[in-house]
């Protein structure tokens, strides 16, 4: 189910954290990566202001790929490839 989100980038799962506080967004990240295969990319969407810096410290420390991220109003959405 490998879907356009962005030109040029695609995601094979999608995760929404609207309205979930930290540090919910990225539990429930990190559930949903856990059943993707390496290489496949969760698409995640928040309100949560901190989950900027989580979801950047959590790709780095746990070897995914932050692809692309971004902040719109009030919404923030990232792109991860699991390692």
């Amino acid at each position: 189910m490998t879907q356009q989100v962005v030109p040029g980038m695609a995601c094979d799962a999608e995760l929404d954290a609207v309205g979930l506080a930290c540090p919910m967004p990225l539990l429930k990240a990190k559930l949903k990566l856990s059943r993707l295969a390496s290489g496949q990319v969760l698409k995640v969407t928040a309100t949560d202001p901190g989950s900027q810096r989580d979801f950047r410290s959590f790709a780095k420390l746990a070897g995914h790929a932050l692809l692309h991220e971004e902040a719109q109003e009030g919404l923030y959405r990232y792109w991860l490839r699991k390692a």
